[in-house]
């Protein structure tokens, strides 16, 4: 596999080997050793998938004070994939990155704890997969507004079909310091 660094110290792309033939490929989505090799992990203890149609924007989501690390990819179609730092006391506060994922390249992201995550569909109809450190509690569930112009991502789209609850999401610099993530590794 051929890890490459991001913007974001933490945030990781991943592209893995794929072996095909005449007859399709293979490749692994995942690895323990390997990965951690690279400081990809601890274990993993949920595994999503989701489905959505082009102009789907999901995001920006983080867990807290349970907060996850996420190794994502699509297994179908191809994304516009973001990673904010979220952590108040990270030298990188605010700041985001942002990677096209897709099915050909079966590219991923290493997301660390600490990070706000979201995608938009680029394609038709694509599937994505997320790998989880923790699992989803409902009531440590968090979002950031998409479009909050503090942060300045640019999203090739001005108009995403949201969820009610992304739609509503406040600005990072509404949320209280004490509901988000200290940076544990600056």
């Amino acid at each position: 596999m051929k890890v490459e660094t991001t913007e974001l110290p933490g945030v990781i792309e991943i592209v893995p080997r794929v072996f095909g033939d005449e007859r399709g490929w293979f490749l692994e989505t995942w690895q323990r050793g390997r990965y951690a090799d690279h400081g990809i992990g601890p274990d993993f203890v949920q595994a999503n998938a989701s489905s959505s149609r082009q102009g789907v924007l999901r995001g920006l989501h983080y867990q807290w004070p349970e907060p996850q690390g996420k190794l994502v990819w699509v297994s179908s179609g191809r994304v516009l994939d973001i990673a904010v730092d979220i952590r108040p006391d990270s030298p990188r506060f605010r700041q985001w990155m942002a990677r096209e994922l897709d099915a050909e390249r079966h590219n991923q992201l290493w997301i660390p704890e600490g990070f706000a995550h979201g995608f938009l569909v680029l394609s038709e109809q694509a599937t994505f997969h997320y790998l989880c450190t923790r699992p989803y509690r409902a009531e440590y569930d968090s979002a950031i507004a998409w479009d909050d112009p503090d942060l300045g991502i640019e999203w090739p789209i001005s108009n995403p079909d949201l969820s009610p609850k992304d739609g509503q999401a406040p600005r990072l610099s509404d949320i209280p310091v004490d509901r988000l993530p200290p940076c544990v590794s600056c």
